[in-house]
């Protein structure tokens, strides 16, 4: 598995927003860290998306009212370019491929986000490969503890883009929503994973441990397997308990590689 990161990820100045838990200062730190330690990830480093892939699935006035805020656009535009980059990897190459960025993107749609997102960094990756027509169809799971619905709203009216999002009161519950959808899901040209920490026991969601987070991704990895191409990648959403988030990507990566 390889990584795409920039160094620009850990400037958390991007935004003004003081409540904004993604942009903590030191938050990649952890994670960087323990997927260098691991010894077997090479990191590559992307370029900004171009303006164009961003109206793949934003509206003019959106884009141009996150230009006017120039380190934020700087960012963000990276974030998308790094989801790209991803996205194209997988699709080539022959391993699976983890972005490590922020700002977050699964709850921006189309003209506006929240949920300390900018662009929809995931949505824009396979439109992306979409448009450039190297696939028709793809299949996202989002085990963020909050549903991608900027990811939905992007990508509404196509049709054989199919999202999921894990669901459960308990840590079994969940695993299981998860193994019964795979069960079940798709022949697709990829797979793409929004990939939300923040339902660990003790983040947000209180239910997950950093073994879930291993048995999320091998399920995920079994899958792709059983598509025949394997050809998967997954994005960074959430994940807010910096003492353990370094070790609950690892072990996500570990069993989704």
């Amino acid at each position: 598995m390889r990584v795409v990161f920039h160094e620009a990820f850990h400037n958390a100045s991007y935004t003004e927003d003081e409540h904004d838990n993604a942009a903590v200062p030191g938050r990649l730190i952890g994670i960087m860290q323990s997927l260098r330690d691991e010894g077997r990830y090479g990191v590559d480093t992307p370029e900004p998306a171009a303006r164009k892939d961003l109206l793949l699935g934003h509206g003019e006035q959106y884009v141009a009212s996150v230009e006017c805020k120039a380190l934020l656009f700087n960012t963000a535009s990276l974030a998308a370019g790094a989801a790209i980059m991803a996205a194209r990897q997988a699709l080539h190459g022959e391993e699976p491929m983890f972005a490590c960025l922020r700002p977050p993107g699964h709850h921006a749609s189309r003209s506006s986000a929240w949920g300390h997102c900018t662009f929809s960094n995931l949505a824009l990756a396979l439109l992306n490969l979409r448009d450039a027509g190297l696939i028709r169809s793809a299949f996202v799971v989002d085990f963020d503890q909050h549903t991608g619905d900027g990811t939905q709203e992007v990508l509404r009216g196509w049709p054989e883009a199919l999202l999921f999002n894990p669901y459960g009161d308990s840590s079994a519950s969940y695993i299981y929503s998860l193994e019964e959808c795979l069960k079940h899901a798709p022949q697709v040209d990829i797979l793409a994973v929004s990939a939300g920490f923040d339902g660990y026991i003790h983040d947000l969601g209180r239910k997950l441990t950093t073994a879930d987070y291993f048995t999320i991704g091998r399920l995920l990895q079994s899958y792709a397997i059983r598509l025949g191409h394997q050809r998967r990648f997954a994005v960074l959403e959430g994940g807010y308990y910096l003492p353990d988030l370094g070790k609950n990507v690892l072990s996500f990566c570990r069993g989704f590689e």
